[in-house]
């Protein structure tokens, strides 16, 4: 969707972070998210962040679906694009995102 150049000048910012930095990044931390730019940090929906929300307080995909009306596939697509948006790959990560934006890390 990017295209190739500008997915390849993404990739080369990436390639420059040190690995730690890259994790935290990754993670949500937020001194290392300032030296992003704003235009490349990833943007939830208001509906992703509310089901953000409901993943970091524990809920199943099923639960959340019951709790804001939608089909269980509905929710398992939401969660799908936070996974890919924020480069995650479990709900905890989801979970310590969404902390660390309550306390106001990010």
């Amino acid at each position: 969707m990017l295209g190739d150049e500008a997915y390849d000048k993404i990739f080369a910012e990436g390639l420059e972070l040190a690995f730690d930095d890259a994790m935290t990044y990754a993670l949500g931390d937020d001194e290392t998210a300032a030296r992003v730019p704003e235009a490349r940090r990833p943007v939830l929906t208001p509906r992703e962040r509310e089901v953000a929300e409901l993943v970091a307080d524990g809920l199943s995909n099923r639960k959340i679906a019951e709790r804001l009306y939608v089909a269980k596939r509905t929710v398992d697509a939401h969660v799908e694009h936070i996974f890919t948006k924020l480069g995650f790959t479990s709900r905890t990560q989801i979970a310590a995102w969404v902390t660390g934006r309550r306390t106001g890390a990010e």
